[in-house]
Formats: C-alpha cells, structure tokens, sequence
C-alpha cells in the first residue's frame, strides 16, 4: 500500500477531535522522523519541521493543513474510526477534511525534503482548526514568526478540501453578541421600556449599513443578525432584548475597523464582538503562489470557508484534495486517487513555483 495511504488510515483511526490531538500528534512527529527528518519540533499538538536544506539567506514557504477534526455527525452510518476501502473511496472521519491534505503536504515536504530549492520549506501541521483553538495555529504562527526564519515567512501553501482549486482569498468572521436594555412594564398598560423594540431599531440600522470601501476579490462585507430573545411571559414588556450579528469580514478593512464602525452605527444596545482573531484573507495577482496557479492552468475562486489562513499575516493560498462539500458530514469519505493525485500535483506546483524565485 502506498505509505501516504497507510497514513490516512492511521490518522483515521486515531481520533483527533480539536483539543484533543496528542496521539494524532504522536503519530505524525514519529512518521516524519521513521522517514528520515532529524529535527522535528512540537508545540502544544501543532508539529513542525524544517526542510534539511535549509538556507538562511532564503525566503521561506510554510506547507500547512491540521489534523484535528469535527466532532462525528450522530448520522453516521458507518463507524468513523475505521478507515474503509470502497468502490476506490476512503471513508472515515477526518479523510477529506483535512487528512488527504495533510498526508499530501507532507509527502510533497519529504520529496524535496535534500532538494536545494530557491525557498526553503517549512511544514506545519496544526492542532485545533476546526475551533480556531488558542494552542493552534493562533500559538504556532506567532512562534514560527518569533524565530529567526519568522522574518522570512513570504507565503504559504494551505491544505484544505478544494478539489485542487486555488482558493485566493477567503471571508473572516466576527460574531457580535447585542444587548438593548429597556423598563419592564405590564402590557395592558402604557408603561415600561420596550427592549425589543430598542433592538429592532438598531438591527434595522444594522441591516442598512453600508461600508465605504468593497474587496477587489471578496465583494461587500456580509453583515446578518441570525438569533434575537426578548421577554418572559406575553403580558410583560421585556427590559431586556439579546441579538446575535454574523459578520463576514473582507481585506477591505481589518476587523477591528469593522468593530469600530458598527459599534458607531448602533445607537440603543451594547454591541460587543466575541473575538477579532478570525481574519479576512487575500493575495495579489502578481504573487508567485498566484502566478504559478495560472501557469499550470489552476482555477481561482474565493472561499466561503475559514482555515488556518486567517492567523497568517502574510500571503496564503488555499488548495487540496477532496471536497468541501463533503467536510462535517456523515460518513466522509475522499477518493484514494484524490489523494494520489492530489500529492503528484503539490509536488509539480513546487517545481513550477521554483521557476518564479
């Protein structure tokens, strides 16, 4: 069996649900030393890795997917931790997103592993992607970027389920927890401070917003109010109305200039975002990641989905085997030529982007 496959299975087998990678972990810091890699690091779950001909004076590219996954849908028909061979699929929790990825990044670091390449090569996998955890890749970027070969850091290549399509940006996100606070008061009568309609008024301004300036790739920023809860009985005016706003951020603004602005538009609630960490992503035309997508005739798109991409201050594309669509669902499966496929075109996107340094 092709020992990438052999792989897969093994990281199938091992359940790595987010916060809870240590054996997938394990698993892959002795893979990489069982195929010669003298110096793998760890931090926290997130394991690393420098290429052998590892230069200083070069620039650096990160080859990055994760190996933690979503907790198993209750609709699985099969059992999620038993990599199955079938009709050419590779059923299990985790195969798609993000273990064909990850199994191809890594066979892509060892194959140029001696190469003396115009880059060096430097492979991250990271813990805790699905929950965008603190001890993931929001710990292990600013690491890497403390160090020595952190100035140097010019791209990355992220693997995630894009059926090997070059995502060139993707959405960040904010979530927004709203308050209005008003007066209780009976309903049959003409008092009280009615919360509710305090809310309303600021999720009308909230719905009519309209930024200034608009993302050359990602369009406007999306702006949805997706839960509100008032009131404790029909005869009581609620003093009290709580809203929640989904924000999809664009590289238009940062996500603080977005907490800024709207907390600016409203006018009757505390309006308070849960985190800013999740940022927007975008890379420009002329980057050597880009070009080389174009050269080999890769297609571009923009990505509904969040990744690792967000923690990354630096240029990112997004591209690997198997199919968001089949991420988080039950009985998940990739194609095991996908993933074979998947490694041979990693490995000839490096030799063409060398072309470009």
């Amino acid at each position: 069996m092709n020992i990438y496959i052999d792989l897969l299975d093994r990281l199938i087998a091992t359940p790595s649900t987010s916060r809870s990678e240590d054996a997938t972990a394990r698993l892959l810091e002795d893979f990489l030393r069982s195929q010669g890699v003298s110096d793998v690091q760890r931090l926290h779950n997130n394991v690393w890795a420098r290429c052998a001909a590892w230069d200083d004076s070069k620039p650096t590219l990160l080859l990055n997917s994760h190996h933690d996954t979503v907790r198993p849908s209750t609709a699985y028909t099969r059992d999620p931790f038993a990599p199955t061979h079938e009709s050419g699929r590779i059923y299990g929790l985790g195969s798609n997103d993000a273990g064909a990825s990850l199994v191809g990044l890594v066979a892509t670091f060892l194959h140029y592993y001696d190469t003396v390449l115009p880059f060096n090569l430097l492979l991250a996998l990271t813990a805790e992607e699905e929950v965008t955890g603190l001890q993931g890749s929001r710990a292990l970027i600013p690491y890497l970027l403390s160090l020595p070969l952190g100035g140097r850091l010019e791209g990355a290549l992220v693997g995630e389920p894009t059926r090997m399509q070059c995502a060139v940006a993707e959405r960040g996100l904010l979530v927004f927890d709203g308050v209005a606070h008003g007066k209780a008061g009976h309903a049959a009568r003409d008092e009280g401070i009615n919360a509710l309609y305090l809310a309303l008024d600021d999720i009308r301004r909230l719905r009519d917003y309209r930024f200034e300036r608009e993302s050359a790739l990602l369009g406007p920023i999306k702006v949805s109010v997706t839960q509100i809860e008032a009131g404790t009985q029909h005869n009581v005016v609620p003093a009290e109305c709580r809203f929640v706003v989904d924000v999809r951020t664009t590289d238009a603004y940062t996500n603080e200039e977005v907490v800024s602005l709207l907390q600016q538009a409203v006018v009757s609630s505390t309006f308070k975002p849960r985190s800013t960490h999740i940022r927007a992503s975008a890379i420009a035309d002329d980057h050597p990641l880009v070009r080389t997508a174009c050269q080999l005739g890769i297609p571009r798109f923009t990505s509904p989905t969040t990744s690792d991409q967000s923690q990354m201050p630096f240029p990112s594309i997004k591209m690997g085997p198997g199919d968001s669509a089949r991420s988080h669902m039950a009985d998940e499966w990739v194609g095991e030529q996908e993933v074979i496929d998947g490694i041979d075109r990693y490995i000839a996107f490096i030799a063409a982007l060398a072309r470009y340094y």
